[in-house]
């Protein structure tokens, strides 16, 4: 790649949250975003604040799940932006429940948005990668892959994610493409307010009990995600791969 060369991203689950986070962040560190999500008009603010800041981004509408819409998006990317070298898999979905609660369609939703998602889209970006002898895979694992009460189906993607970003980190290295995963703790957005309101808690609340329990006594921010997903997406991040990195406030077992 030349030094004029802008790397293009793509982060997936972008309209809010720690997607849009990240999208902003990867753009402020000069990459040009495909900021994807299911809806596309969703997108709108996520590249609004990019563009403001003088950034290029893109608003791509997806399914991760279908392989058909990944295959479309991927290719808009790489034709209005470029060939996309950066992938970060964030897209993801809550149906929480206890396992005797918990349907045959609450799974298949949680598994094919996290894992499908995630290998449709690594598998479509990776060979822009490869061409490009450079790439850099992040996946959103969580803290829940060490398991959570209500959470069989979220507990059990999240999980698999660490594998499966291991396994890339494994088959990809000696094209120059690494893998890794960054795990959240308790960090304030969307998802975990409706967790909040799952369980019969006010957001508020809910955030002063889990910062309790967090040894920086605080819950964390989305930009304390993209600061992490920033670091693995670097240039310079190039001998890190396979990798699980806990963004948790502490210590995890």
């Amino acid at each position: 790649m030349s030094s004029t060369e802008q790397r293009v991203a793509i982060v997936t689950g972008a309209a809010r949250g720690i997607g849009a986070a990240t999208a902003v962040r990867l753009a402020a560190e000069g990459r040009a975003v495909a900021v994807l999500d299911l809806d596309e008009t969703a997108c709108k603010d996520t590249v609004e604040a990019i563009t403001a800041a003088g950034g290029r981004a893109l608003a791509v509408g997806a399914d991760v799940a279908d392989e058909a819409q990944v295959q479309a998006a991927v290719e808009r990317v790489a034709a209005e932006l470029g060939a996309p070298t950066v992938l970060v898999n964030n897209a993801g979905v809550l149906r929480d429940n206890l396992l005797f609660k918990m349907s045959t369609a609450d799974w298949d939703t949680v598994l094919g948005v996290h894992l499908r998602g995630a290998f449709l889209m690594s598998r479509t970006v990776q060979k822009h990668m490869v061409d490009a002898a450079f790439g850099r895979i992040v996946n959103l694992s969580s803290s829940s892959a060490l398991g959570n009460r209500g959470q069989a189906n979220y507990s059990a993607a999240k999980a698999g994610l660490q594998g499966f970003t291991k396994t890339l980190a494994i088959e990809l290295g000696k094209f120059g493409v690494t893998a890794n995963a960054v795990a959240p703790g308790f960090i304030a957005t969307d998802m975990t307010a409706a967790t909040a309101a799952r369980v019969g808690m006010g957001f508020e609340d809910f955030q002063a009990a889990a910062a309790s329990q967090i040894p920086v006594q605080r819950v964390g921010r989305p930009d304390d995600v993209a600061n992490a997903i920033a670091f693995f997406t670097g240039d310079d991040a190039g001998f890190v791969s396979g990798q699980v990195l806990y963004v948790a406030g502490g210590p995890l077992d």
